[in-house]
């Protein structure tokens, strides 16, 4: 999922290659990572948005686009709700700090990663 996260989810290949039922990958999929396919694929890709809007130029269509998202509106929405605020906002934060790779992952993740209504803090 991590390296092909711009790509459409396909629960029952993913639940094929863990050698499950698609039902039971879901349930061992959220008791494993505390959310179900389709919130860690939204957040991994607003992750990787957020890392492009502070290193690169680029639009912030172009980067929708890229990592998976076919509606701006749809992007722009999934994005404030995840990181709190818009996409525009997150670039105007500046560069990234020089750190590595693992700790700006691990302090830039999204808290909300609840889609369907409410705040959830991440783990």
């Amino acid at each position: 999922m991590d390296r092909h996260f711009n790509e459409p989810l396909d629960v029952a290949e993913l639940a094929t290659i863990a050698h499950l039922s698609p039902s039971h990958f879901l349930r061992q999929f959220k008791l494993t990572f505390g959310e179900t396919p389709h919130q860690y694929l939204y957040r991994r890709r607003i992750e990787r948005a957020g890392t492009l809007l502070r290193s690169t130029s680029r639009s912030v269509t172009d980067i929708a686009h890229e990592v998976g998202y076919e509606s701006l509106g749809t992007f722009t929405r999934t994005f404030t709700k995840l990181m709190g605020h818009s996409p525009l906002q997150h670039r105007a934060l500046g560069p990234l700090p020089l750190a590595p790779g693992c700790w700006i992952m691990a302090n830039g993740r999204p808290t909300q990663v609840n889609l369907h209504g409410g705040t959830t803090e991440a783990q």
